[in-house]
């Protein structure tokens, strides 16, 4: 019986440079949430579950026009930016 980890696909700029990309572990981390290991997806790339907060917000306003829709997807565009670029740094130089 096949899982989603046999579906992963390998990232190419980590298999011609060597370095992690700034998407590297997303998809494990979404298969981690998944399964249910909250800590486990958060560790393995932070910004997962706030990709997924701005993905619904950008839905909802799409169908519903909120008046304040824009300037929240804005706030959380920034936050899973900051998120995604500390992280990188992070696992670049400390780990």
């Amino acid at each position: 019986m096949s899982t989603l980890r046999d579906y992963l696909l390998d990232c190419p700029f980590k298999k011609n440079f060597g370095i992690d990309c700034f998407g590297c572990g997303f998809q494990r981390s979404v298969v981690l949430l998944f399964e249910g290991k909250l800590l486990d997806s958060i560790k393995m790339y932070p910004a997962t579950i706030p990709i997924f907060i701005l993905w619904a917000t950008l839905i909802l306003h799409l169908i519903f026009k909120f008046r304040w829709g824009a300037k929240a997807i804005l706030a959380i565009f920034i936050l899973c930016t900051t998120i995604i670029i500390t992280n990188y740094l992070l696992k670049l130089f400390y780990v």
